[in-house]
């Protein structure tokens, strides 16, 4: 995967919504809150994963905690090539729907 293969996969989303924030930071959003973040200067990603998962994911090389994200379950993956990029599709719809699932109802049902 590369970064347009990435915007693409991630702007297919209805509702998504695009900003850079803290300088370098690509942020992609549903109703203004991130699912997922890429880093324009170091090319990493962050993203929303399901808590059972965590210890397991970031126990893999390429994969960490994210930075003043892990207290919500969040982890950094250094680069596209640390997954299969079908892996990497289904993380980012899960981070997604893990994002919206903590908004209110009538606003979910916006998006499905």
């Amino acid at each position: 995967m590369d970064i347009e293969m990435f915007r693409e996969t991630v702007l297919s989303f209805p509702g998504t919504t695009e900003e850079i924030k803290w300088e370098d930071n690509l942020c992609f959003m549903i109703e203004k809150k991130i699912f997922v973040m890429y880093s324009l200067s170091s090319g990493s990603l962050a993203l929303k994963i399901n808590p059972e998962e965590f210890e397991e994911l970031i126990a893999r090389d390429g994969i960490r905690q994210a930075y003043h994200l892990a207290r919500g379950q969040w982890i950094g993956v250094s680069s596209f090539d640390v997954m299969p990029v079908s892996e990497l599709k289904k993380r980012i719809a899960e981070s997604r729907a893990l994002v919206l699932s903590k908004l209110p109802k009538k606003t979910q049902a916006q998006y499905i």
